[in-house]
Parts: structure tokens; C-alpha cells; sequence
């Protein structure tokens, strides 16, 4: 009975002490939370005044809310006088029919930035800039959440090669290639994340053209960055600071410029990773159903010109140097559709920085 009662005893005392164990461990786990939430909520007084400002264009999304897309690209040229941009190359568009190519919307641009001075991100992939993010052409497969692997490992990274070999020479406005948009992120009506293809295409890229840097992105607010960036030669984070879901209607990430510090140091110590940028920047509404369709009212609720403003400040008190704001295309619906100039002009009151990469 004594050995019983004993036995209990040590029993009892060894849960006790597991108890006081977790608790201390949970009491930990709360208070550094605490700590990180209060620093990563500080103030930030430095900027990087130097920060090159870039945009994000996509053809597509300008035909889309109903813009001479043309129009719109060299108003941007040489109103704004953009001189660092992100390009989408988009798949479907491109091979529509398999073996049969139009490049003359990739040339077009290129050429117009070419001749205005601007460097330029060209993306490749299946998952490119703008909704629904996987553009792959019906003859590859109906359904793009649904394809067979080895079928678009095949006919991508064909499609790939074409695309290096026809601009990787006499094309100096190319200053890199991002392949893919956020691919470990499961966003968008695509397939699921398939990192051994992303590693597949990143082999193939870096074979054909070696002279160029690679950016693989990821996003801000969503990842800890270290898959993207360690495949990366030029890491870049999304940084979208008001979302939209249909759950929660419109909330704001309770998160300072010393969120996205951490997580540069983070990749700097399990990537290797130094060099970081924005490469996309939240610049236009986030609202229910299609952009155009909300209410003007409503349009600017979510972005205007000073939430554009501080955005970019925000942006550049992240220490990173290179910021590439989505939304172009809507300020100049916005300017030419709705008479209602304030988000351009306010553009141009940014302090671009226009040497080179």
C-alpha cells in the first residue's frame, strides 16, 4: 500500500511539475510575442530617401477596366516618367495555339521602354502578375488548378526557353527575369505549389541567360520569406497593408515597418539572402468583387492619394531600396474614366530615383 501510495505521489509530483513546466514555457511563448508585437509596432524615423520607385503594368488588366492599354503604358512613360518597371509576360496570350507565338504586346513594350531610358523585370512562368495569376493556355489543359505535371513541366519550360532566347540578347532594358509570382503561395485558380518544377524553371533560366539575376518572390504578410529567398538572387516581398475577405470585410495588418526588418534578417540568416526589394506594393483599391465595379466612393475609400503616400513612406522606412507599386493602370482609369487625377499627379510628386539597377 505504501508503495502504492508512494508511487502516486512521484506520479502526482512529476505532472505537477510538467504543469509548471508548460506554463512557464506558454508564459515565454507570450511575453517574446508581446516584445516582437511592441517592436515590430515602433516608430521608424530613417527612410531610404534613395529608394528607386518603379510600377507594376499589365497590359491585360488595362483592357480589362476598359483603357487603350497602349495609351496608358507611354502616358506612364512619359507623364510619370517611370523608369523602373515590372512586366508580365502572359502565357495563354503569347502561345495561344501550341508552337504558334505572339510576342508583338512584349515587343511593343519593350521597345517603348527601351526608347524612354526605363529598365525592366520581365516575368515568366504560369503564375504572372494580376488575377486569376495562372495564365495557361487552354491547350495544355482546361482546368489550370487541375493539370497533369508532367504535361505542363513539358510544355512550360518550353515555353520558357522560346521567351529567353528571343530577348536575352539586344535587349539591355531587361535587367532580370522573375520567374514565377509568389510561387509558394497557394493563391489564385492554379495548381497546387510544385516547388521541384519553380526549382526546374530556375535551372533552365539560369542555363540560358547566366547574365542576368533571378528575383523569386513571396508574400509579405503570409511566409517567412526563406523558400523564396534562397532560390533568389534578388528576393522580393508583396506588402499589402489594408486586405479584403469576404469573412472579415476590410481589416489592416497591425504590423510596422520593423515586421518586414525581422523577416530581412531572417533570410539573411537562413538564405543567405541580402538583397531584398518591394516588388509590389499596394497602390489601389482592395475591395468586394471587381475593382471597377465598387463605387467610386468606395474606390477611394481604400486607396487615395494620401494612403498611396503613406504607403510609400512606409515602404521605404523598411530599409529595402527598390519599391515597385501595383496600380498604375487604375490611376489612369481613374484619371481619364472617372476625372479624377489625384493618385497621378500625386505620383508625380514622388521622388523616383532614375539611375540605374
Amino acid at each position: 500500500m505504501k508503495k502504492e501510495k508512494t508511487s502516486l505521489n512521484k506520479i502526482s509530483s512529476a505532472l505537477a511539475g510538467l504543469g509548471r513546466a508548460i506554463s512557464w514555457t506558454l508564459a515565454v511563448v507570450v511575453i517574446v510575442f508581446i516584445l516582437l508585437f511592441i517592436y515590430v509596432n515602433l516608430p521608424v524615423k530613417e527612410n531610404t530617401d534613395d529608394a528607386k520607385i518603379g510600377v507594376t503594368f499589365s497590359y491585360i488588366y488595362a483592357e480589362q477596366i476598359g483603357l487603350d492599354w497602349k495609351q496608358a503604358y507611354l502616358a506612364m512613360l512619359s507623364d510619370l516618367k517611370i523608369k523602373h518597371i515590372r512586366l508580365p509576360i502572359y502565357w495563354d496570350r503569347v502561345e495561344g495555339k501550341e508552337g504558334s507565338y505572339d510576342f508583338s504586346a512584349i515587343d511593343w513594350q519593350l521597345e517603348q521602354a527601351q526608347n524612354a531610358g526605363a529598365e525592366i523585370i520581365l516575368v515568366i512562368g504560369q503564375k504572372v502578375p494580376r488575377w486569376p495569376e495562372c495564365y495557361v493556355p487552354k491547350w495544355v489543359g482546361e482546368d489550370p488548378s487541375n493539370l497533369d505535371q508532367v504535361r505542363l513541366k513539358e510544355k512550360l519550360l518550353a515555353f520558357e526557353e522560346v521567351v529567353i532566347n528571343r530577348y536575352k540578347d539586344n535587349h539591355p532594358e531587361i535587367v532580370r527575369w522573375q520567374v514565377e509570382n509568389e510561387p509558394f503561395l497557394n493563391f489564385g485558380i492554379c495548381s497546387k505549389v510544385d516547388t521541384e518544377l519553380l526549382d526546374s524553371e530556375l535551372v533552365k533560366v539560369r542555363e540560358l541567360d547566366p547574365s542576368r539575376p533571378i528575383v523569386v518572390t513571396d508574400s509579405g504578410e503570409l511566409s517567412l520569406w526563406v523558400n523564396a529567398a534562397k532560390r533568389a538572387d534578388v528576393f522580393g516581398t508583396t506588402m499589402y497593408r489594408e486586405v479584403y475577405s469576404q469573412k472579415m470585410g476590410h481589416w489592416r495588418y497591425p504590423i510596422g515597418p520593423n515586421f518586414f526588418k525581422i523577416k530581412q534578417l531572417m533570410i539573411e540568416i537562413f538564405a543567405d539572402q541580402e538583397n531584398a526589394i518591394v516588388i509590389e506594393l499596394q497602390g489601389e483599391p482592395w475591395v468586394a468583387g471587381w475593382t471597377i465595379d465598387a463605387p467610386v466612393e468606395v474606390q477611394l475609400a481604400s486607396m487615395n492619394a494620401e494612403i498611396l503616400k503613406e504607403n510609400i513612406e512606409f515602404a521605404k522606412k523598411t530599409g529595402m531600396n527598390e519599391i515597385y507599386i501595383w496600380g498604375v493602370e487604375w490611376w489612369y482609369y481613374m484619371k481619364t474614366v472617372q476625372n479624377n487625377p489625384t493618385l497621378w499627379e500625386t505620383v508625380k510628386t514622388v521622388d523616383i530615383q532614375n539611375n540605374a539597377i
